[in-house]
């Protein structure tokens, strides 16, 4: 993995000749542009892998976020963003693939986690840009696929460590985002599992990028609930496996001082 870190992490751009371990470096380091280009270039030679998608939609997702930022009034961030028109238009595009080839692997094969999975994930995806990043009340739909999907797999695998963190995940925004109201639509959430899960998956000691999914999932949440001394603790773990992500350098600068010496 490390070999792959220092392909990817050697170029300005997408590495010649890239993997998708390469993509994936590219991506956990921040550089989300050039991860997506890597993803893409990879679909049109292996447009049946659906972790290709998985990977490209969430580089999408996290460039449309870094430009959007926190600003307040979203719709109008939105509108003043120059490249997020055709972000989104490619983000759709690339959903919409690999959903499609997600169903169409689920028909020949009801039983395929990893294309259960995907399609739970694409849906996720999907959901977190227009619920979460452009504030925008829709893609209910894609929600329950999601919720439904997730369930399946955990049914038949318990321990799939990326379903049961992206399970997490619904279960943490539904109960911190949502009014009461909402919260029963959606079927519930549970921030105190969510966050026993996030903690599980991210000592757990899967293989690398799994790994690194489940600690930047665990950095985010601690940051969320303000719990600054342990996402410190987080980022500089997470900064020794990826050291260029701007990122996590910039968080450790600002919030090292504020944490007291044991």
């Amino acid at each position: 993995m490390l070999a792959a870190q220092t392909t990817a992490e050697s170029h300005e751009g997408v590495p010649a000749g890239g993997s998708f371990a390469d993509a994936q470096a590219l991506f956990y380091n921040g550089h989300y542009e050039p991860a997506a280009a890597l993803a893409l270039s990879l679909i049109g030679a292996d447009p049946d892998n659906l972790q290709l998608y998985d990977l490209r939609t969430s580089a999408l997702l996290f460039q449309i976020k870094r430009l959007i930022g926190d600003a307040p009034d979203k719709e109008k961030a939105l509108k003043q963003c120059e490249p997020c028109a055709d972000l989104i238009a490619a983000f759709q595009h690339e959903t919409v693939e690999g959903l499609t080839h997600a169903r169409a692997q689920l028909k020949s094969n009801p039983r395929d986690n990893n294309a259960q999975f995907m399609l739970g994930k694409l849906d996720l995806n999907h959901v977190w840009l227009y619920l979460g990043t452009l504030g925008r009340r829709t893609g209910w739909n894609e929600y329950w696929e999601a919720r439904h999907s997730l369930d399946a797999v955990l049914e038949r695998n318990p321990g799939h460590l990326r379903a049961r963190l992206a399970r997490a995940w619904i279960d943490y925004i539904v109960d911190t985002r949502m009014s009461w109201g909402t919260r029963w639509i959606l079927g519930g959430g549970n921030k105190k599992k969510a966050l026993t899960v996030m903690r599980e998956a991210a000592s757990a000691g899967d293989d690398f990028y799994t790994s690194a999914e489940a600690r930047f999932a665990l950095w985010d949440v601690q940051k969320r609930e303000k719990n600054f001394g342990e996402a410190v603790v987080t980022a500089r773990k997470l900064s020794v496996d990826f050291p260029r992500n701007a990122e996590l350098t910039k968080f450790i600068e600002l919030h090292s001082a504020a944490i007291k010496p044991k």
